[in-house]
């Protein structure tokens, strides 16, 4: 059985979408929330497997809501449904935690199964939206790219690397990426260092993210 709270500042919305939910015998509705506080509240309270989280609502909205419960327990699975798909909104809820983005026109089966395969660990991104979420990506990058070279003075290989430093990569995935010896990408690393006028990764990482 999977525990769902409903999270909607609009009832008849919430009540319609709990209707759908029911004719599931998969799925228990253990409540619905007004707004991103009664969210965290009621998911502390009341631990359920999936939380259905709507975006724009009062007090709190539902990105808001999604860190501050994944940060509590990280094994709650969050779906956004919502009207909107602003680039901005999914990019935050994803970065923020949710296991999926989906708006409120989908279907019923198709909504009862991105419940079911949210809950089994994967992440739900319709076509529609995850080119939106890829547009956007590339567009940062891009952004992220000019600013590094204009402010830092970079070389494209440079770009490259402080990019991959900023995604995580450690320096021997960098190497091998970038089809380097470990002692080559260490060098460049020391020089991206030098340019952005910081002495540690952590440091080169906060440096970059400013940029954007």
């Amino acid at each position: 059985m999977i525990k769902i709270l409903l999270v909607d500042d609009q009832m008849v919305l919430a009540e319609g979408i709990k209707s759908v939910l029911e004719t599931c015998s998969d799925f228990k509705i253990a409540g619905i929330a007004s707004d991103g506080i009664e969210a965290v509240e009621m998911t502390e309270k009341l631990k359920p497997d999936v939380v259905l989280m709507d975006i724009r609502m009062p007090n709190m909205n539902g990105v808001v809501a999604t860190k501050r419960i994944k940060e509590a327990d990280e094994n709650v699975k969050i779906i956004i449904l919502t009207t909107f798909d602003d680039s901005d909104y999914i990019l935050s809820a994803i970065n923020n935690g949710a296991s999926g983005y989906l708006l409120k026109d989908i279907g019923s089966t198709a909504l009862i199964d991105a419940i079911k395969n949210a809950h089994a660990g994967d992440t739900i991104l319709p076509s529609k939206i995850a080119k939106k979420i890829t547009d956007a990506a590339v567009m940062v990058s891009t952004d992220k790219e000019i600013k590094l070279k204009k402010n830092f003075s970079l070389s494209d290989r440079e770009v490259e690397i402080a990019l991959m430093l900023n995604d995580g990569f450690t320096n021997r995935q960098i190497a091998a990426a970038m089809k380097l010896s470990d002692g080559t990408a260490r060098n460049y690393i020391s020089s991206i260092y030098s340019k952005l006028g910081v002495d540690s990764r952590s440091a080169a990482m906060n440096k970059i993210k400013e940029l954007v």
